[in-house]
């Protein structure tokens, strides 16, 4: 039987439950044959507020059950209350399955102290002596608790449901991860663990349920949604052992809605709620334009991520901590980075470099249009030479000018010649301009603070930097709970840093004085480069 089968069949026999029909102890066993109808009537939760109600599944719980898949993924805009149902399914398989288990991840332990208090010892607590009795009626044992530590429940039938901060252990049954994106980006080696543990404890048959909304354009939860919205878009169908991709933006929540005459529509949400009319076919009710921009006066740069209105937008917003994520705000709602952005033969390019730890090299390709920065072009790679970037560069076609590279390229290598990598560079006709060390970190920071805004980006070429910028952020200390006035080291970290060389570079004294844009002579094949002046 298809989930919309059962749905619809369920609703049946609830129409006669809540009209008081539901008498016949045939047609009550039927009906506590369906999930659909026993989550719909057993149930209790606290609402928004804080009143005790009988659990009915809203739309976007709905929709999760009649689509679900054995693996799902996702991302959502707040409140919509996926780990209050999908705790209850579980707490339900537990109470109608033997030996079954089932577990649940929060990001921290308070939070897994409340999922399992206020949604699955609640829900279970508060199944009503009626039903109790029913169920002794029709020769039902319901199960009872052997053990209720821990936050978890041992059943007498065998089966358990358990709420931590990880899991490493027996097969489980069904897995749910709560705020999995807040997981990646605050403990990536819990993150790890519960990738490496806890999803491999889940059978092929079993199943897995990730959500939470956007937390940057990193980590598991954004390449697990990304890679599963391209299987989707591709009209793939989804193995049991792919994750399937389920959006629910906030518009699709008749509660966020808000009535009044007198709310006001700044104009730049006016333009937005008009791109997203006719550019993505989403268009909204007056109602729903007031709620969007009274939320948005308290939640301010952080709307888009905790309410997105597409797939998109969830990921634009970087994680919290980010050190450039107010000037990439700006990039992206003044159309900065865009398709628009090409290389222009007429001007050199010049190009910002970063050597990291291990071989890691991260370089920026501009070019300067006047008083604009056009950021064409971006190469990030490890473990290589320097023939091999001089190749890289020649590859690409331009014409180049300047070479900033950071203080480090003038250090003298142990070894027998001695030499600068500058000048080991040099013999592969690229000549740095060296860019002085910073005092301190921030002096980096808030030079390219200063840069970005004056800048374009080429979308796609310069993706993976455009990802580094985002995500450039200070260090989480788990002990204290905050972020520590330094730069996390991590994959982002070169880019930004190669970032901060041209930010922090003569780029604009030196072209100046070189004059109007003459073309530059291509790069040679050679192992010199001809190109450069």
């Amino acid at each position: 039987m298809t989930p919309a089968v059962e749905m619809a069949l369920a609703e049946k026999f609830l129409r006669l439950h809540e009209s008081g029909e539901l008498s016949d102890p045939k047609d009550i066993i039927r009906a506590l044959s369906l999930r659909w109808f026993r989550l719909n009537a057993l149930y209790k939760i606290k609402d928004k507020n804080g009143k005790v109600v009988r659990f009915k599944p809203n739309e976007a719980q709905r929709e999760l059950y009649r689509s679900g898949h054995l693996r799902d993924i996702i991302l959502k805009a707040r409140q919509l209350g996926f780990t209050t149902f999908v705790m209850i399914f579980c707490l339900d398989s537990c109470l109608f399955t033997d030996n079954y288990s089932a577990g649940c991840i929060a990001h921290n332990e308070k939070a897994a102290k409340s999922i399992f208090r206020s949604k699955v010892k609640f829900a279970y607590t508060h199944i009503g002596n009626a039903w109790l009795q029913i169920f002794k009626n029709i020769g039902l044992k319901f199960p009872k608790p052997v053990n209720d530590r821990d936050n978890g429940y041992v059943f007498d039938n065998g089966s358990s449901i358990h709420v931590s901060t990880g899991y490493r252990g027996d097969t489980l049954q069904h897995l749910h991860v709560s705020e999995f994106g807040k997981i990646c980006r605050m403990y990536p080696d819990r993150a790890q663990e519960i990738v490496t543990g806890a999803f491999e404890a889940v059978g092929i048959d079993g199943r897995l349920t990730i959500e939470s909304t956007a937390e940057g354009r990193e980590g598991y939860f954004y390449s697990y949604c990304d890679n599963a919205q391209k299987l989707l878009l591709a009209g793939k169908k989804p193995t049991v052992l792919d994750f399937q991709f389920h959006f629910f933006p906030w518009w699709r929540d008749p509660s966020y809605s808000l009535e009044g005459d007198d709310v006001v529509i700044p104009q730049h949400l006016a333009d937005y709620f008009e791109e997203l009319k006719v550019n993505h076919g989403i268009a909204l009710t007056q109602l729903q334009k007031n709620w969007y921009a009274k939320k948005a006066e308290t939640l301010m740069d952080d709307m888009k991520r905790e309410y997105p209105s597409r797939p998109e937008e969830a990921f634009e917003q970087s994680a919290e901590g980010a050190y450039f994520i107010k000037q990439m705000m700006f990039l992206r709602k003044n159309k900065r980075i865009t398709k628009k952005v090409h290389y222009n033969p007429q001007y050199p390019v010049i190009t910002a470099w970063d050597l990291g730890m291990n071989d890691a090299m991260s370089i920026w390709f501009v070019q300067i249009i006047g008083r604009e920065i056009h950021v064409i072009d971006y190469l990030e790679d490890s473990g290589e030479g320097i023939q091999y970037y001089a190749a890289e560069l020649n590859k690409k076609g331009y014409s180049y000018s300047y070479h900033f590279g950071p203080h480090d390229l003038s250090v003298r290598e142990l070894g027998a010649d001695g030499k600068t990598r500058q000048e080991d560079f040099a013999k592969y006709g690229i000549k740095f301009e060296i860019v002085p060390r910073v005092s301190n970190q921030m002096e980096g920071v808030n030079a390219v603070r200063q840069f970005l805004p004056q800048c374009w980006f080429d979308e796609e070429k310069a993706s993976r930097g455009i990802d580094c910028l985002d995500n450039y952020r200070k260090e989480w200390d788990v002990r204290l709970g905050t972020y520590k006035n330094m730069p996390r080291h991590d994959w982002a970290s070169h880019g930004a840093k190669a970032f901060e060389t041209l930010a922090r570079s003569e780029l604009f004294e030196l072209s100046s004085a070189a004059g109007a844009p003459i073309p530059q002579k291509r790069a040679s094949s050679g192992r010199g480069w001809g190109g450069h002046t």
